[in-house]
């Protein structure tokens, strides 16, 4: 079998925030805030990469870098063959024909003055895809497509429900006829019903369409119904990468295995072991010494050299990656 090239590669991406001074400017600089620190990996044409981590682990600055609406301090972002931190804003505009987002808050990325019909109809006219019938017709399609009914054309966000507004962001994003999309939280505001409608719209769109995503989330459980391989992160840091077979039968790093941990199980008689991490998550603006994760690792050989040097990621099992000094020795 003849591995295909990434649609999107992401080479040693940096973005840090800088702080600025104490209050009214005096004082001592502050440290910057390192949102996402040297991260790189692919993404197949047609694959589903989930993005996981605690919340302020640097997923959403990652995913809005990717596509420049945050410019980044260093690295590369290639997309469909354009490196997207080289472009003009001519070509720039070009690519985001073929590279969409939608957001986790489906009530606030929409405009509120604007009907469904209009939320539609603006990226057609700014890309100058459809006029007139034919622009009626390719909204009417975008909703057939996302299971809504046509007369909602003319409904505001606020009439509409939470399950309706994200699929109106959906269709949003496919009107430009995008190749890849960050689904940044695309779920996790919704109720469980509608989260597992959702997650199947999505894969049937992308069966269909032959879409790539970007599918950040911090659930674990979510991740599982739909991504290829997932990309762990922590502290702006990826700690481990693996085809999601692989990381849901045998975690390599002490953090996955504390998330998974924490996953619910259907079954009251199932027996698990529940790791609970000691501390709060640190501050990206001071990060540990050493191993990021090693004042909360549960992991009982968690000695000096933790706490000094930095661990590589590095190939633990074929296509499985790991940050931590101990990965292959067992967590018992």
């Amino acid at each position: 079998m003849i591995a295909l090239a990434p649609l999107v590669s992401v080479q040693d991406l940096v973005k840090h925030f800088p702080a600025g001074r104490a209050l009214w400017g005096l004082g001592r600089p502050r440290p910057a805030v390192r949102a996402v620190s040297h991260v790189s990996f692919d993404i197949a044409p047609g694959q589903t990469l989930g993005l996981v981590g605690e919340s302020g682990c640097g997923k959403t600055t990652l995913g809005r870098t990717i596509l420049r609406l945050i410019e980044p301090d260093a690295g590369r972002v290639i997309v469909d063959g354009a490196d997207v931190f080289a472009l003009k804003p001519p070509e720039l505009r070009a690519l985001r024909r073929r590279m969409q987002v939608v957001f986790q808050d489906p009530y606030g990325s929409l405009n509120p003055r604007m009907s469904v019909r209009q939320t539609l109809a603006e990226p057609l006219v700014i890309h100058r895809l459809a006029n007139g019938t034919e622009r009626e017709q390719r909204i009417f399609a975008l909703l057939d497509e996302v299971g809504l009914d046509r007369r909602l054309a003319g409904s505001y966000p606020h009439e509409l429900s939470g399950g309706q507004r994200q699929r109106v962001g959906i269709a949003r994003a496919l009107s430009v006829e995008p190749k890849f999309l960050v689904l940044d939280e695309a779920v996790s505001a919704l109720d469980v019903s509608v989260q597992a409608q959702v997650l199947n719209l999505l894969a049937d769109l992308q069966q269909r369409r032959r879409l790539t995503y970007l599918f950040i989330a911090h659930d674990l459980a979510v991740v599982r119904q739909i991504a290829d391989h997932v990309t762990v992160m922590y502290l702006g840091k990826i700690v481990e990468l693996a085809p999601a077979a692989e990381l849901y039968r045998g975690p390599r790093h002490p953090y996955t295995t504390s998330l998974l941990s924490a996953v619910p199980v259907p079954d009251p008689n199932a027996q698990r072991q529940r790791l609970v991490l000691a501390g709060d998550v640190p501050s990206p603006a001071h990060p540990p010494s050493g191993c990021a994760f090693h004042p909360r690792c549960p992991h009982p050989k968690k000695n000096e050299r933790c706490r000094t040097e930095e661990p590589a990621l590095r190939e633990i099992a074929p296509g499985q990656l790991a940050a931590c000094h101990f990965a292959e020795e067992p967590m018992q």
